[in-house]
């Protein structure tokens, strides 16, 4: 064998050594750097979602731990009053910022004036039939006084405000905290409760 020959030999098969080497490296850096925890598990349920509650389209059971770790807006909502076109600002905010971690959640409820007399399949169909609504909703139920649904009986509990009127909102952080009450003449354009929803966003 040329003296040549041997010199190519031995540097193809260092560059074969060398290739053969980064995966195993790969997998050593990979191993020295794990994943954040935070990264892996999911968000803890804070207190005030741990609560269950019926979707409206079909009474299926919706836990409102699901939505862990996101940015919620609370509203209760009628289909028979002068509130009622504020669905549509709602939809656009959650078009809006849902990729971004924020969630509206809606509860039909008949409290006030008797605006909310109809079916589950009424209601859900006026709200996506009219005005395109696809976030979360949930089974008609009373949201003030002493058959409010344990959501807002502690969204009431922790902000001293309870609903007054159909499309009341209130704000819940990431971390389960209920950061702030908006009365139903806010409308979801607001400049007020949208920035509180960056905000905590």
């Amino acid at each position: 064998m040329s003296k040549t020959t041997f010199l190519s030999v031995a540097v193809l098969a260092a560059l074969a050594g060398a290739a053969l080497s980064q995966p195993a490296a790969a997998q050593a850096t990979n191993a020295a750097s794990p994943v954040p925890a935070a990264a892996r598990m999911p968000a803890a349920c804070p207190a005030i979602l741990k609560q269950n509650f019926k979707r409206l389209q079909d009474e299926a059971p919706q836990d409102l731990c699901q939505y862990a770790g996101k940015v919620v807006l609370v509203v209760n909502t009628a289909s028979y009053c002068g509130f009622t076109k504020q669905y549509e600002g709602l939809e656009k905010l959650y078009a809006k910022y849902g990729g971004r971690g924020l969630v509206v959640l809606g509860f039909p409820s008949n409290d006030f004036g008797k605006q909310e007399p109809g079916s589950a399949k009424e209601i859900a169909d006026f709200c996506f039939n009219t005005y395109g609504v696809k976030f979360p909703m949930f089974a008609k139920s009373s949201v003030t006084g002493p058959e409010a649904n344990p959501l807002h009986a502690s969204l009431a509990q922790a902000t001293g405000q309870a609903p007054k009127w159909n499309f009341t909102k209130y704000l819940i952080g990431r971390d389960g905290k209920v950061l702030a009450h908006f009365p139903s003449k806010v409308t979801p354009e607001d400049p007020a409760l949208v920035g509180r929803i960056e905000q905590a966003l």
